[in-house]
This record gives C-alpha cells, structure tokens and sequence, in this order.
C-alpha cells in the first residue's frame, strides 16, 4: 500500500491525526508513505524521529500511488488537486477544517480511512475539471490551469460592476452586468455558486453552471450547461484589470482579452467510502431535512 499525505503547514492540530493514520498504515506489510514535503517539515518539529519518504508539487508522486489523504478542509483538496494533477491517485480528504463537502472523513475517525479501503469499502468517483485558455494567463497558470470547483472572473480595484460578454459554443448568450461571473463544476455547485444562488448538482452530473454575482440585469439566473460546451468571456468596465480565479488561484487580466472555459481533459478521483456518500454530506452540512415535521 503506497500512501501520500498532504496537510496545511498552520494547522499544528492535524498532527494528532496524522500520527494515528501513520500508525495504521504501518499494521499493513510492505506499506509506504509519502508526506509532502512542508507538511514533513511541520511533523518533524513535533515527532524528532519521524523518517519518511517526501514529495512536492514537482517531483516525488507517480501513477503508482494508492491514495492521497489531505489533511484539513475543502480549501487542502482544492490544493491537493495541483499536487495530482493528471495521474489519477485517488483522494480522501480528513476534515480538520469547517464545513467539508469535499473533506468529509471525520478526523476522529482517520484509521477508518485505512481500514475501510484495505476492506474495499468504498467506490471512486470522477469528478470533472474546468480548464482556461487565455494567452495573457500562460505564464501566470502555466500547467495548473485547471479548477476543480470553479474558474470566476470578477471585478478589481472598483465598486463598479463589470460586464462580461459571453457566448456558448460560438453563439452569443448575453452580456452580465455583474460583480462577475462563476462558471462552476458539479463539485463547485456545493461552493462559491451556491452561495450565489446557483443550483447543487450531484457529482457525476456531465454539466456546468453559469452564476452571475449580484447581477444587476435582475432577469438573469444562472445557467445549467453541458459540459462538452465552449464558453467564451470577455471582460470590460471602468478599470483596466480584472481578476480571475482557478478555485484559490488568482490572476489579474487586462479587459478585453478573450478567456475560452472547456472541460478539462482528465478528471480528479476521489474515494467516496460507502459509510461517507454525497447525499448524506448534503442532509449533514446544509441540514436538509432538519424540521421539526420531519
């Protein structure tokens, strides 16, 4: 059983938990760990005699990975994906942080995390990526140009609104005036798009949500689109820039460059342990259900 783990080097907290997983994969024979590298760093400084193996963002990982455990919460998966990237090791995200729709294992429960997938206990789930292309943001994404949960153009420096032509497969949708705009992936519907009144959509949907922020073209709703479209964007308003953000990655961009928003052409894989599934992370975090007549 090969193993690599990733944390937040400012969460002292996760430590507790991590020394727990380590403990239950050693009970397996011939197992193998890998601790990124800053989060070694961190284990290091509270466990002395720690030694394993480490990696970073640019070398240590291979397709012959098992799993990837984040320690922490929504946020550490989104980054965990820049470590992944293409090659395919299923995640498992432990919640040491706050709300967890991705991060969903209890940290009270991390040797569960072993156990039930030594058992098989669970199932892999694919979940889609968008990607942008903008000639003015290759340097600054380079090859993380992807987003698990969303890529948003948004307004820079100004309380004024931006207007943010779009068009779907080459055929003019509308022009929002806007805040900005999301365009979301089922993974990304639990998250900033919900949060602006965008719809939840189940994992394995093959769509995307177009979600205006605070719109002042009060007509216009968000979007639910198939995946397979080709979205085009360009930015104009009384600022020169404005931002636009690969889940927590952030670039400035003159207006009036032309951003293209696809699918990305690999998927992240996440375990979904079958004590864990969507739906009951739905009824837990957004407490579907909690009323008294039920």
């Amino acid at each position: 059983m090969k193993v690599a783990v990733y944390g937040q080097i400012y969460q002292d907290s996760a430590i507790e938990y991590l020394e727990e997983l380590l403990d239950e994969i050693a009970k397996e024979a011939s197992s193998e760990v890998y601790i990124e590298e800053e989060f070694y760093h961190l284990y290091k400084s509270k466990n002395a005699e720690a030694s394993f193996s480490t990696f970073t963002a640019l070398k240590g990982l291979d397709t012959s990975f098992d799993m990837f455990v984040s320690f922490g919460g929504d946020g550490t998966i989104l980054r965990a994906t820049t470590f992944v990237k293409d090659l395919g090791i299923p995640i498992v995200g432990v919640n040491t942080g706050r709300l967890g729709f991705l991060s969903t294992f209890k940290k009270e429960d991390v040797r569960k995390v072993v156990q039930e997938f030594l058992k098989g206990d669970y199932t892999i789930v694919e979940r889609s990526l968008v990607q942008i292309h903008a000639d003015a943001l290759d340097v600054e994404f380079g090859e993380l140009n992807f987003a698990l949960n969303e890529i948003t153009v948004s307004r820079k420096d100004t309380t004024s609104m931006i207007t943010v032509e779009t068009y779907l497969n080459n055929e003019y949708l509308t022009s929002y005036w806007a805040d900005g705009l999301i365009i979301s992936t089922p993974t990304g519907s639990t998250g900033y798009s919900l949060s602006c009144g965008g719809p939840v959509m189940v994992p394995t949907a093959k769509s995307l949500v177009l979600t205006p922020i605070a719109p002042h073209n009060l007509n216009a709703r968000p979007l639910v689109i198939s995946d397979d479209t080709e979205i085009r964007l360009r930015v104009s308003g009384r600022e020169e820039n404005h931002l636009v953000s690969l889940d927590s990655r952030i670039a400035s961009l003159e207006n009036g460059h032309e951003i293209t928003i696809t699918k990305a052409p690999f998927a992240i894989r996440m375990i979904e342990y079958n004590s864990e599934s969507f739906l009951k992370t739905l009824r837990n975090k957004l407490l579907w259900g909690e009323d008294r007549r039920n």
